[in-house]
């Protein structure tokens, strides 16, 4: 995974089952972004792979968010490509 994808990340959305807050994952994924530029410019990043797995979004219901499935797996994508970074190979 690298920086420059994660504007292009979509996530299929839920209204009438539980989904995550589409801000506050938003939101993560800009933190996500700037901690892969980091690395990719050879600084560590300020986001580790922990703190990705850690990470816990807001649930909505009845209300538009992002599925949670989808926004899963793309946190453990992202965790991964962390992981590698934080032990210096290049993912």
């Amino acid at each position: 995974m690298h920086s420059s994808e994660l504007s292009k990340i979509r996530f299929a959305t839920t209204k009438f089952r539980e989904g995550y807050s589409m801000p506050a994952v938003d939101d993560f994924i800009i933190e996500i972004s700037k901690s892969l530029q980091q690395w990719e410019s050879g600084r560590p990043g300020q986001l580790t792979a922990e703190a990705v797995i850690a990470a816990r979004f807001a649930s909505t219901k009845f209300a538009q968010g992002y599925d949670q499935n989808g926004v899963d797996n793309f946190l453990d994508e992202a965790s991964a490509t962390l992981a590698a970074h934080e032990a210096g190979k290049r993912p």
